[in-house]
């Protein structure tokens, strides 16, 4: 009863003008509704595919279920919920980097590309959080590291061995992989510049408070929900195979 007064009452905040939190709350439901298409279309997929699908749901409901209470933050306090959202990437991100994995099986990728993938990510999530919230007087030292973690990914898999795999797989799994470095290239992108734009010291004056999470929100459900559906489509088309 106490939770759906808390839930009731947040919504009641939400200004018809708060940008932030109808993105919040439309991102919410985006990825809810993905998750539900993506496990509710597993069935229909052999075992080759059903474990890549079956994460694309997963990283939608896990990003849902943190968006309802970033949500829920904002409406209370009015503030970025930087925490919340960095618990959401950490576990997120590190998923998404194991679909290239996943994709590039049938090209014989090893354990190693999977554990690179997610140890990069970790570094660039984790050293990013240090200096967004923990030691935010050394926000340039930090931001590096974590820029260097995300640049080691965009390698592995535009010129590293992720990418000879998926020339090796070549059809429908290289066009897929692409599209995939696309999102992580462009899409991910929006990540270290909010990072520099929210973080005192840098350029955190050029956007008005606030506007960043819109951008995050956004480019969340893109990425995530984007991520998924191209998964999606290389199974379905697979499966014609």
């Amino acid at each position: 009863m106490t939770n759906f007064m808390l839930v009731a009452g947040s919504i009641a905040k939400l200004s018809p003008t708060d940008y932030v939190g109808f993105t919040f709350f439309v991102g919410c439901m985006a990825m809810m509704a993905a998750s539900a298409f993506f496990f509710l279309s597993l069935s229909q997929f052999d075992k080759k595919w059903r474990t890549s699908v079956l994460v694309s749901g997963l990283i939608t409901f896990i990003a849902a279920v943190h968006y309802f209470y970033m949500r829920d933050y904002w409406a209370s306090f009015g503030e970025s919920p930087t925490f919340f959202r960095y618990v959401d990437w950490v576990l997120t991100v590190p998923l998404m980097c194991v679909e290239f994995y996943l994709i590039l099986k049938v090209a014989g990728a090893k354990q190693s590309l999977l554990w690179k993938m997610i140890i990069y990510s970790v570094i660039m999530l984790i050293t990013g959080y240090f200096g967004e919230v923990v030691y935010t007087d050394m926000a340039a030292f930090w931001g590096f590291v974590s820029g260097v973690a995300y640049f080691a990914i965009v390698y592995e898999i535009w010129l590293g061995s992720a990418s000879k795999l998926a020339a090796a797989a070549g059809g429908e799994v290289l066009k897929a992989h692409k599209i995939l470095c696309w999102f992580v290239l462009v899409g991910w992108a929006i990540y270290p510049l909010g990072y520099m734009m929210g973080t005192t010291g840098w350029y955190n004056g050029i956007v008005p408070a606030g506007n960043i999470d819109v951008a995050y929100n956004i480019a969340d459900a893109i990425n995530k929900i984007g991520f998924g559906l191209v998964i999606y489509t290389l199974a379905v088309k697979s499966q014609k195979d």
